[in-house]
């Protein structure tokens, strides 16, 4: 049986390491060529090194997604490399580090938003243009999270920022829709995943006692259970699913 992504190409923004490695690992096993980006260009490389002992295809490059002229770069790349592209997983961000609003510093603030909104933004803008140039449709999906749906302290920064990609991409769904080219657009909310953004906070024994009572399901989310949402999004499975918060919470936000 085919692969549910076989032959597509994806384009994985923050891919190396967390949530990044795992889709592009789940992907590529489901017959997706990967380019795996990454602001460490050897996090990238390793990723897509694993990627590719597993069988499949994937090439690495280094990426900052708050610039936009190395945008323009990746995408030159995939057009004359790939020649089309049909998936993009703008997961690259940024964490808040438990800053409270009093201590965010306006600096902070930008810092937070050009990475988590502004690499988005563009991620979105290329990717739409470089689907629409192919004609073969696609499928956006952003990484968003559970605190882009509820507030929590030492998170405002985060919080704005993850607020933002959620609307942020319902807007570009509907653009999609209006011009009719087959992109699809939708966002990814997770909960408290165990990830190297996440280690130093799950590391800690209260506030690991005080996720897990928060979530029902009764433990803490894998890289793994967001991939394996990134793969439906990806896949033409949801075809009817723009525009649309898949919530990956282990109940977080049913509390």
């Amino acid at each position: 049986m085919a692969g549910r992504v076989e032959g597509k190409v994806a384009l994985i923004t923050g891919g190396g390491s967390g949530i990044g490695r795992a889709s592009a690992l789940t992907l590529a096993r489901e017959g997706a060529v990967v380019v795996v980006t990454d602001l460490d260009g050897d996090s990238a490389e390793e990723t897509a090194g694993l990627v590719r002992d597993a069988g499949g295809t994937a090439r690495a490059m280094a990426q900052d997604t708050t610039d936009e002229a190395r945008w323009a770069e990746v995408m030159t790349s995939i057009r004359e490399g790939e020649r089309r592209l049909d998936i993009v997983l703008n997961n690259a961000g940024v964490s808040n580090n438990g800053r409270l609003l009093r201590d965010t510093a306006l600096a902070d603030w930008r810092f937070v938003n050009a990475a988590n909104v502004e690499g988005v933004f563009l991620g979105t803008k290329y990717g739409i243009e470089l689907m629409e140039a192919a004609g073969n449709g696609g499928a956006i999906i952003n990484i968003s999270s559970i605190y882009g749906k509820v507030g929590a302290v030492g998170s405002v920064a985060y919080n704005a920022s993850k607020g933002a990609v959620c609307v942020f991409s319902k807007g570009a769904a509907l653009e999609c829709g209006q011009a009719g080219n087959g992109v699809r657009v939708n966002t990814i909310h997770p909960g408290f995943i165990e990830t190297g953004m996440t280690r130093a906070r799950l590391q800690n024994e209260a506030s690991r006692k005080w996720s897990l009572s928060r979530t029902p399901i009764g433990r803490l989310g894998q890289p793994e259970d967001i991939a394996n949402g990134v793969l439906y999004l990806a896949s033409e499975e949801s075809s009817f699913v723009t525009g649309a918060e898949l919530v990956i919470d282990g109940g977080f936000t049913a509390v």
